[in-house]
């Protein structure tokens, strides 16, 4: 039992894969259902082999360096931008992630926020519990048009080529903007057309985030790109909360430069604009892009496999930075 790694868990993951982590190592973890505060962490990782942490924890240098025996760092999460990947590079400890599991629930999210927000779902839920509603109306919330519509897809990476997937059924016109650009034969499979980012906020009725933060994404989508939107627009974010200026998303929703948006992710989370609380024309989900019982517990697994891996001396499948081998 003893030679079992010690593993710290900064938040409970499903049972599934709780059971998964504790057959298989010495573990420690944070019992209650909250956020740990940074001393916490510090605190958990000083005899730690492994670390199993949550997108919602920042591990930086001063965590990775009071980690001493630290062998790796296991994200809970595609993204990573929570951790120091360099300063864990520079200490060779492995970071890992968990790709690919959480495609088609968050590319499923995409489209409830995009249909709520289109057909004005929770703004009827909210009008029909207030026990005000008088009954149907001809003029009464009307939204707008799904079928036939321009989805514009920020990003085409594997949740915005789902989206897409998606999009057909509803015998949309899609346009994308990527890095890079796919193939003839993949847009043609996909019923995609290219365009610049400019042209398609320009286009389309329904603009869609998919795209990574990092630098060059932070604040992609600000003032100037809401100007150039239709006004009868609707942004749609499940990607990360910073890729878009929400000061900004706020002002072209007060002022009508855009029509209505469908939002998962914050800039500050869990804090967001207060003033988004207090608009009708935004559906706010508290980040449940991947949160189906069958996505998380893959999720779970895979993170518990990745770090496992790591402390049996094996290279993890999920590596994010190759050069803490080197």
């Amino acid at each position: 039992m003893n030679d079992l790694p010690r593993i710290f868990l900064t938040r409970e993951l499903p049972p599934k894969s709780m059971t998964k982590l504790q057959a298989g190592s010495r573990l420690v973890f944070n019992q209650e259902d909250r956020c740990l505060t940074k001393t916490e962490i510090i605190q958990g990782v000083r005899d730690a082999d492994g670390l199993l942490c949550l997108l919602t924890d920042t591990i930086d240098d001063e965590i990775l360096a009071a980690g001493s025996n630290l062998k790796v760092v296991s994200n809970f999460a595609v993204g990573f931008n929570n951790i120091d990947v360099a300063s864990a590079t520079r200490r060779k400890i492995p970071v890992t992630n968990t790709p690919g599991v959480l495609t088609d629930s968050t590319a499923d999210m995409t489209w409830a926020l995009l249909m709520d927000a289109a057909r004005r779902v929770s703004e009827g839920d909210r009008l029909v519990r207030s026990g005000t509603w008088s009954g149907w109306g001809p003029l009464q919330l009307l939204g707008a048009d799904i079928s036939g519509a321009t989805l514009g897809l920020v990003g085409l990476g594997r949740i915005g080529k789902a989206v897409a997937r998606r999009a057909m059924g509803f015998e949309m016109n899609v346009k994308y903007w990527n890095r890079t650009r796919l193939s003839t034969e993949e847009e043609s499979r996909l019923g995609v057309e290219y365009a610049s980012l400019k042209d398609l906020l320009a286009e389309s009725d329904y603009v869609s985030v998919h795209v990574a933060l990092n630098e060059a994404t932070r604040h992609l989508i600000g003032a100037g790109e809401f100007e150039s939107m239709k006004p009868t627009a609707c942004l749609i974010n499940t990607a990360r909360g910073p890729i878009v200026d929400e000061k900004a998303l706020v002002a072209a929703l007060q002022s009508g430069k855009i029509s209505r948006a469908g939002l998962d992710v914050y800039e500050r989370e869990p804090s967001l604009e207060p003033e988004l609380s207090e608009m009708d024309n935004v559906v706010l989900a508290p980040h449940l892009g991947s949160a189906t019982i069958g996505t998380r517990t893959k999720m779970g697994n895979m993170a518990v496999e990745n770090c496992l891996m790591v402390c049996a001396g094996d290279r993890p499948v999920n590596l994010v930075n190759p050069d803490a081998y080197v």
